[in-house]
């Protein structure tokens, strides 16, 4: 493949159709911590303000809330098909759009939410990222308990902050998560109330919701992700499954005891992207020369080299992708402020190159990610439709 020259502003400086993360202003990062706030439960956030979304007004009167994530279900899908889901296009909107964090994938989301913190001050951050001084990589969905969850992400999370304040929390998810590391990382101070289905995650939730007088409970649903991935967000097959989010969620809203609310959001969106806009490490000896490891996932790329090669690795991959993405070098990444602000040695979790995808484009590695490689449909990046989720409310009668 030939070079593509570079096209928009110079190196390291984020170009416009990429989107920055208002943390602290209109992020996922601010959800649970508002909803902790209407609750009473004021939350550490490390400086950040305690609910910059207004929830707090937003949610007067209720005494019980539930927060639903739909994995996957960006705003600009949402809006497209809202005729395939009236359940979500019936709720009301209290703050707009939100940002996912960066990179825009799954783990790093849920952890973000969990903590109320940005990507650089709880750690998680990518759905691969090297293991600093281990020469190994750590996929956070494959996670267990090494390295240790409490040492990885040591951020106090919501849960936890509002546990220790007499609250009830559950949270309600796939009863395969249960004890791996990212569910710690993201949950931990909620019980867990392990789903087998999505009918089960609807009771789970409202179950949760009748067991104490007041209190937050937290859902998850991760399938409407996975049917984009495999079969593509233009597809009858990812069409049908928002209809049965949506199903779920009219269920749950038909069942909120009359002084609860309930909040829907998401981890992230997801666009197509044709097998004519990947560019494939292995069909292109440049990208993988001087390179150590490669991390993150095809549109959020994370790029650890050779000890004194980081530089070349810049020069190439800036080369060779051109305006197909945003290539910068991690103190570069960094100062950007895509991750918020990086705690302490934290930052050699990012590769010494980031590359985050423009347009429908994406980085594949069909020897080493085969799987990865074959799928319709990514997210990872800063585009509008990767970035932008909704933030939806309904509310119990008695709170009008």
């Amino acid at each position: 493949m030939t070079a593509v020259p570079p096209d928009g502003p110079p190196p390291g400086v984020l170009p416009p159709d990429l989107v920055p993360p208002a943390y602290g202003a209109a992020s996922l990062a601010d959800v649970l911590p508002g909803a902790a706030a209407a609750l009473g439960v004021p939350v550490d956030r490390g400086g950040l303000p305690p609910d910059p979304l207004g929830l707090t007004a937003a949610l007067a009167g209720a005494r019980r809330l539930a927060v639903l994530l739909v994995d996957g279900l960006g705003a600009h899908l949402l809006r497209a098909h809202a005729g395939l889901a009236p359940a979500l296009a019936a709720l009301s909107a209290p703050a707009g759009d939100l940002a996912a964090p960066c990179p825009s994938t799954t783990p790093v989301s849920l952890v973000t939410l969990g903590t109320g913190v940005p990507p650089g001050g709880h750690g998680v951050l990518g759905f691969v990222t090297a293991v600093p001084g281990e020469d190994r990589l750590l996929n956070h969905v494959q996670w267990a308990d090494d390295p240790d969850p409490g040492h990885w992400q040591p951020r106090p999370t919501v849960f936890e902050q509002a546990a220790a304040a007499g609250l009830s929390v559950t949270a309600v998810a796939p009863y395969a998560y249960a004890g791996s590391g990212l569910t710690t990382a993201a949950y931990r101070g909620a019980g867990y109330s392990g789903t087998v289905s999505a009918g089960d995650l609807a009771a789970g939730v409202l179950r949760s919701l009748a067991a104490s007088p007041t209190g937050l409970v937290y859902g998850y649903t991760p399938e409407l992700d996975l049917t984009g991935h495999v079969r593509g967000i233009d597809s009858d097959s990812w069409r049908l499954q928002l209809g049965l989010v949506d199903r779920v969620v009219e269920q749950v809203v038909d069942g909120l005891p009359d002084d609860a609310a309930l909040l829907v959001t998401a981890d992230h969106g997801m666009l197509d992207v044709p097998r004519g806009t990947r560019v494939d490490v292995d069909d292109e000896p440049a990208l993988l020369d001087g390179v150590a490891m490669l991390a993150g996932e095809p549109r959020a790329r994370y790029v650890h080299a050779v000890p004194g090669a980081a530089g070349d690795v810049l020069d190439a991959w800036r080369g060779v992708l051109g305006d197909r993405a945003w290539v910068a070098g991690r103190e570069e990444a960094v100062a950007s402020g895509v991750f918020g602000a990086v705690g302490e040695g934290m930052a050699a979790r990012i590769g010494d190159v980031v590359a985050l995808a423009r347009g429908p484009w994406a980085v594949t590695a069909s020897a080493t990610e085969p799987g990865p490689s074959r799928l319709a449909a990514y997210h990872g990046s800063l585009t509008a439709a990767e970035v932008a989720i909704p933030l939806l409310l309904a509310r119990g009668r008695a709170l009008g």
